[in-house]
C-alpha cells in the first residue's frame, strides 16, 4: 500500500507537469522552455539571466529613446539625499543617471557578476563620479544594510531572479520604513512589445508575486513606450 500512494504521488506530479523543488513549496520544476529554467515560481517559469556578454545590448545608443529612460528616471521617487540601490545594475545604464539626482545621496550598483562591478568601476573612475557604489550581491540577496534604502529598483531584471522570494525579503529588509521598490518590466500584456515572452511581465503576475512578499502596489505607471513603472510599499 505505501508503494502503491509513493507511486500515484509521483504519477500525480508527472500529470501536473511540475516536480517540487527541494528549495520548498515555494518553487517547482518543469521541462525548460526556450529561454526558460524550467523553474517556476507562482505559475512563471523564470528566464535565463543574461551575462554581461550583452553589455552592448544595454548601452546601444536607441536605448534611452526606446524605453524612456529620461522619463523614467524624472518619476522616481526620490530627492537629492535619497539613498538609491539599482539591484541587477549591469553597466550602469541606470546607476549612472540616477547618480547625478542624488549628488548628497548614495547609489549602489548591485550585480552578481563581477565583470559588470568592475565595469562600471571603472567607469566611475572615468567619470569622476563619487557617489556610486558597488555591491556584489548573490542569488538570494543584494548585500544591502539593513534599513538603508529609500528606493531600490530593477530594470528588466525581477523575471530573471533565481529565487524571487529570498531577493523580495531581503530587499524588503533593506528598506526604509518608507522605503520603495521599483520594478520597469516589458509589458507582457502586449503582443507588439517585441520581447521573448519570458522577459516580459504583465502587472497581474508581478502583483501577486509582490503581493505575496509583503508589498504593495503604490504607482502602477503606464507612461512608458514599451515597458510597467511599478512602484511598491511595504505593507503595514
Amino acid at each position: 500500500m505505501r508503494y502503491l500512494l509513493i507511486v500515484l504521488s509521483l504519477f500525480s506530479l508527472t500529470l501536473s507537469g511540475e516536480v517540487t523543488a527541494q528549495t520548498g513549496n515555494e518553487y517547482s520544476h518543469k521541462e525548460p522552455s526556450r529561454d526558460g529554467t524550467g523553474k517556476v515560481y507562482m505559475g512563471r517559469e523564470i528566464s535565463h539571466v543574461m551575462g554581461f556578454h550583452g553589455v552592448a545590448w544595454l548601452e546601444r545608443d536607441s536605448r534611452s529613446e526606446e524605453e524612456n529612460t529620461e522619463l523614467a528616471i524624472s518619476n522616481l521617487p526620490i530627492n537629492e539625499n535619497s539613498n538609491v540601490a539599482d539591484v541587477g545594475a549591469g553597466s550602469g545604464f541606470y546607476t549612472f543617471r540616477i547618480a547625478s539626482k542624488v549628488p548628497e545621496g548614495k547609489i549602489y550598483a548591485v550585480d552578481i557578476q563581477q565583470d559588470a562591478l568592475d565595469y562600471i568601476k571603472n567607469k566611475a573612475i572615468k567619470q569622476n563620479v563619487d557617489n556610486v557604489f558597488t555591491v556584489l550581491g548573490t542569488e538570494k540577496s543584494p548585500n544591502l544594510p539593513e534599513k538603508t534604502m529609500d528606493l531600490v529598483i530593477m530594470v528588466d531584471v525581477y523575471h530573471e531572479l533565481a529565487f524571487p522570494k529570498e531577493m523580495l525579503q531581503n530587499i524588503k529588509k533593506s528598506l526604509k520604513p518608507d522605503g520603495k521598490l521599483l520594478l520597469i518590466e516589458y509589458r507582457g500584456e502586449d503582443p507588439k512589445v517585441a520581447i521573448k515572452p519570458l522577459h516580459k511581465m504583465t502587472v497581474k503576475q508581478v502583483k501577486k508575486e509582490l503581493e505575496a512578499n509583503g508589498f504593495k502596489l503604490s504607482t502602477n505607471g503606464q507612461f512608458l513606450n514599451i515597458q510597467h513603472f511599478l512602484v511598491f510599499e511595504k505593507k503595514d
